[in-house]
């Protein structure tokens, strides 16, 4: 493996020039061309027809679609759609091409895409997007596609130079072989006469028996780069005549800038301007640190806006009274008639507004002209990004060229293009490159945080089997579509976002009933790592423990009973309970806690184990995992997903929320938003199911599995159900009822409650 960079926007063929690749099952599921692969490199444009340094390498070779270039010269790029945001997809990505195309990763570059939704949106989303777990399950098929149909092409123009049947070739390590004769010719020797070669309909993919990088454990393509420093960020970015900004925001939710006294400022060494919109001022300087000193002699008067009293207290006031019609998602059977008779079980979850808070602050390097406009930026969305520049600076899109780079993190937070919105108001009054970074306190304070949320669940018990008759979820909370797409989300539509992962829990119960009360707040909200599922499967986990602890019954041997008809999710459990010693005695103050899921694709099973101290300390003894997501491209990835997940669900649960005072957040850095340390983190098994399954996703699976193993496993350790995050240790430092039922539990015709 050789190297990952960004391949720019000039280095593609003409979208013009594309056409799709039908597939099973997939809207849209990759591209080739329509014409012969020689039309698609113009003699006027040779040198840049997709290769990651064209200008200086010469490019000139064959592009038989969107995602790969081979060159006469031995270069093999592999262009992945998805952003690298240190979840491996350039890995995985690059495996699925490699695997059809029978080349090797030490043989190939790979090359992160520029916006071009024609080529690289995927069909689940219908965004060139990079988000919810759905890179593999969308990708698996078209980037296959296109390494064969290149492949093909190869071959074919083999066996005609040798006039053979194309059948008797066979291609490996990027050649193409002719036993017969003993024959062989390397790709690179082929590139002339493979782009005279039409583009084949339908194309052979291999089975997955005959797989030679597929499921292997292989090394990530990037980890070079990173381990030398040479891996480029958007935060590394640096162009000639670039001028750094380090900027200051209204502190208050809505707030704007009412009066700036900019004179000790300008006078300032090194301070070359200082630049206001709306609700924030940048002061720009030759380097950052004499930007951020002239920041520091700024007076900026705010108007605070209509929010400025607002609190957290006021937020749960909202979900907690909300008075919005609900939204029915789902039914089965006959839930109403159920709750109405029998031994009715209830609680209720508070879940709370949560920042992204990624290693690598927000950045954007922007150059805007009269004409055209350069960014540089890490971003989830480069289709959105390229589209809200446009439109700032009155510019046809296809004169903004986004540059994207490797993120440091990404969790959502690039999901939202109101930084770069920002970067593009600052850029118009500018006349040179502008580099705005963003401070750690400004990254958690003016987050777009995941919403909170306030949820009631109820069950009721059958006599004889003590299993839930029907299951009643009610969420109130905020929908992110408003944010995302821009434009007001209409009253009355459902957003399914608010029951995944409950709606498909993995269970068989007989009646049920989800919906969603839509309760917005002045907050601004984007999706964060787990999306939807990752508050339902809290909440459906830790209130299926606490059913079986109504039905004096084990956690697991509870969910056994209910997955007779999902073999899949039940070999995930047993796995984690057989591998995590589930039944061995602890001492006292220890705990075990499960969870359960099958969400994007994926099975999952997580036990924690857990000792708390008498002051309340929680500490992690032990994690045992299991994940079936279908068939295992890269089995180290999956690992290494599944137990970063896992450590940054369990930070959350742990340590953090955002809160509100007068408007403002109170938390600012990782001192008040803390992250599991590394001494802190306990053994951590992983075990994947191995199966011909379709593939599922991988980035959230942890995420979403560890906050209700947590608490159950709390629950087993002290007696103390926390239906709230992140945990409150004054609640753990006193001995709790080891009996304790569901909040609420009363028959049909009481009202009757024990709640804490």
């Amino acid at each position: 493996m050789r190297s990952v960079d960004v391949i720019s926007e000039s280095q593609i063929p003409s979208p013009s020039r594309r056409r799709f690749l039908a597939g099973v099952g997939a809207l849209v599921v990759g591209f080739t061309f329509a014409r012969h692969a020689s039309a698609v490199v113009s003699p006027d444009n040779v040198r840049a027809a997709g290769a990651v340094d064209a200008t200086a390498s010469g490019f000139d070779g064959f592009v038989p679609d969107g995602f790969i270039r081979i060159s006469s010269d031995g270069r093999i790029v592999l262009v992945v759609p998805s952003a690298e945001m240190g979840q491996g997809i350039a890995t995985t990505e690059a495996m699925l091409l490699a695997e059809e195309l029978e080349v090797g990763l030490d043989q190939i570059e790979v090359a992160l895409a520029p916006p071009d939704l024609g080529a690289y949106g995927q069909s689940i989303l219908k965004n060139q997007m990079t988000g919810g777990s759905t890179s593999v399950r969308a990708f698996y098929e078209p980037l296959r596609k296109a390494g064969a149909v290149a492949r093909t092409m190869l071959v074919n123009s083999a066996a005609q130079q040798w006039n053979v049947p194309a059948s008797e070739c066979n291609a490996t390590r990027a050649s193409v072989h002719h036993e017969r004769t003993g024959r062989n010719v390397s790709y690179y020797a082929l590139v002339e006469a493979a782009r005279l070669q039409s583009v084949p309909a339908n194309v052979a993919l291999k089975d997955p028996q005959n797989f030679s990088l597929i499921g292997k454990p292989l090394r990530r393509v990037d980890t070079p780069e990173k381990v030398t420093g040479a891996a480029k960020f958007g935060i590394d970015v640096s162009v000639d005549g670039m001028r750094y900004a380090s900027i200051i925001m209204c502190p208050t939710i809505g707030g704007s800038v009412k009066t700036v006294d900019a004179a000790a400022t300008r006078s300032s060494p090194g301070v070359v301007d200082v630049l206001k919109i709306e609700d924030a001022v940048a002061v720009v300087g030759e380097n950052y640190w004499a930007a951020k000193k002239g920041l520091d002699l700024l007076h900026v008067e705010w108007d605070e806006g209509p929010h400025a009293s607002l609190s957290s207290d006021d937020l749960w006031h909202q979900l907690e009274t909300s008075t919005t019609q609900p939204l029915i998602a789902k039914v089965i059977g006959k839930p109403d008639e159920e709750l109405a008779s029998g031994v009715r079980l209830q609680s209720t979850y508070r879940l709370p507004f949560l920042a992204h808070a990624a290693l690598e602050p927000i950045n954007t390097t922007i150059h805007a002209r009269d004409d055209s406009c350069d960014v540089w930026v890490s971003t989830q969305v480069p289709v959105d990004a390229q589209t809200v520049v446009a439109e700032i600076l009155g510019l046809p899109p296809e004169k903004v060229a986004v540059h994207t780079h490797l993120i440091g993190g990404g969790f959502g937070r690039r999901l939202a293009v109101d930084t770069i919105q920002q970067a593009a108001r600052f850029a118009r009054m500018a006349n040179y490159p502008l580099k705005i970074i963003w401070t750690r306190e400004q990254d958690i304070q003016h987050d777009r945080f995941r919403p909170a949320y306030l949820d009631r669940v109820t069950a009721t018990l059958d006599p004889d089997t003590r299993l839930p008759k029907v299951f009643h979820h009610h969420t109130t909370g905020a929908t992110v579509l408003q944010y995302f797409t821009r434009k007001p989300y209409p009253e009355g539509e459902m957003d399914s976002d608010l029951v995944a992962g409950s709606v498909n829990m993995p269970y068989s119960i007989p009646a049920g009933k989800w919906e969603w009360q839509r309760q917005d707040s002045a907050v601004a909200v984007n999706w964060w790592r787990g999306v939807g599922e990752g508050h339902n499967v809290f909440v459906v986990e830790s209130f299926v423990d606490e059913l079986a602890l109504a039905a004096g019954a084990d956690p697991v041997e509870y969910r056994k009973a209910m997955l007779k008809d999902n073999p899949r999710a039940l070999a995930v459990l047993k796995k984690a309970v057989e591998a995590s010693r589930w039944h061995a005695k602890l001492p006292s103050g220890q705990g075990r806690g499960i969870s359960l899921h099958q969400c994007f694709g994926s099975f999952a099973a997580l036990v924690c184990e857990v000792k708390v101290s008498d002051y309340g300390e929680v500490s992690i003894q032990r994690l045992t995992a299991a994940v079936d997501c279908g068939i295992p491209i890269n089995p180290d990835s999956i690992v290494a997903q599944m137990q970063g997940g896992v450590l940054f669900g369990l930070s959350a649960a742990l340590y953090n929320g955002v809160t509100f005072a007068d408007g403002r957040v109170r938390q600012s850095n990782f001192n008040d938003y803390r992250q599991l340390r590394l001494n802190e983190v306990p053994p951590f098994e992983v075990f994947v199911i191995r199966n011909v399954e379709a593939p599922g996703g991988m980035g959230e699976v942890g995420t979403v599995s560890a906050p209700a193993a947590l608490t159950n496993a709390i629950y087993a350790a002290t007696g103390v159900r926390l239906r709230s995050l992140p945990i409150e240790r004054s609640l753990l430092s006193k001995k709790g009822n080891r009996q304790q039922i569901p909040e609420v539990i009363a028959s049909s015709s009481s009202n009757a409650s024990a709640s804490r």
